[in-house]
């Protein structure tokens, strides 16, 4: 989030508006709470002359129409974010479009929850990473071809920014506060929720594969299991293709297609996001962690986990016990 760092040094205040649309009848918000508590308490601790979160509910009637007055707000807007939790009716596609148009109108913008799928429904992902909540991978029909979707919990693409929703919206908020406040006022905002771990965006909706695929994809399903079975043994893509049923082809296109990566990288990612788990975890040594996680040195463990995550292993695990 290095983009909003430089923001952040050059205005003040910073405004963030959130445009909820939502059943007001329907209690379990969780989109909107995730997201909106930090910040509010971030604007609470450091001042509404740093900080300057605002809010503006929408609902849609029977025919999709928008209830409500879109109010335009003075001055420039920082951050503009469309949310919407899963259960949430589309807008009327025209409705849809002045929503986008009045994020797109923001330095950065885009979407929580269902609405990244709205947004991407009326090409204003085109081209653009952006992370769906795992849910909807069913309803996304052509929006595949106007959004290159991926499974992580949230996403920066340029200036568009997506967050898939639910209690991701939690760590979405808390790395917005530590990129536009720093780290101090983000570990007091941890610290009032009790907030122990912050998960990165760039790890993967974690939910049974069996929940997400099983029924239209089981094969995908069951070479995932087999993976997260056999990290300290790992497996070849032919020998998990054959297990499986496919051929290596096969097996390789359903991984490009539902999780954005070929089976070897999918692999060796969840290997390295065991080992990070470890590192943090455990009290194994380095040597030791790499083996356990299927990388035959200790050299060839570093240079892998540096390459994924941007600091070595012995890096991890010093700042683990910093912060301790």
């Amino acid at each position: 989030m290095t983009s909003f760092s430089a923001l952040a040094s050059s205005v003040t205040p910073l405004r963030i508006e959130l445009l909820y649309v939502g059943n007001d009848a329907d209690i379990s918000h969780i989109s909107l709470a995730g997201l909106l508590t930090p910040l509010r308490l971030a604007q609470e601790l450091a001042g509404a002359d740093r900080i300057d979160v605002s809010l503006q509910r929408l609902s849609c009637a029977g025919d999709a129409s928008v209830q409500g007055t879109l109010i335009e707000r003075q001055g420039d807007i920082h951050l503009a974010l469309l949310v919407a939790d899963d259960f949430a009716v589309a807008p009327a596609e025209d409705d849809l479009r002045k929503l986008a148009m009045h994020c797109q109108q923001a330095r950065f913008w885009g979407a929580v929850g269902k609405a990244v799928l709205w947004l991407a429904s009326v090409g204003k992902m085109s081209g653009r990473r952006a992370a769906l909540p795992w849910a909807l991978y069913a309803d996304v029909n052509d929006v595949a071809d106007h959004a290159i979707l991926v499974p992580n919990l949230f996403e920066l693409d340029g200036q568009c920014v997506t967050c898939c929703g639910g209690t991701a919206s939690i760590d979405f908020s808390l790395t917005l506060i530590q990129a536009l406040c720093g780290t101090d006022l983000q570990a007091q905002v941890m610290e009032m929720l009790c907030i122990e771990r912050l998960r990165r965006g760039d790890e993967r909706q974690r939910i049974a594969l069996q929940t997400r695929f099983g029924a239209l994809q089981p094969q995908l399903s069951e070479a995932v299991t087999l993976m997260e079975n056999n990290i300290e043994e790992t497996l070849s893509t032919d020998d998990i293709a054959q297990l499986v049923g496919l051929s290596r082809r096969q097996l390789e296109r359903q991984f490009k297609q539902y999780l954005g990566a070929m089976p070897s990288r999918y692999y060796l990612e969840l290997r390295l996001r065991k080992a990070r788990q470890l590192l943090l975890e455990s009290n194994s040594s380095i040597v030791q962690i790499g083996l356990m996680c299927g990388f035959s040195s200790g050299a060839h463990f570093s240079t892998a986990f540096s390459a994924q995550f941007g600091i070595t292993p012995r890096e991890e695990r010093q700042r683990k016990l910093g912060s301790g």
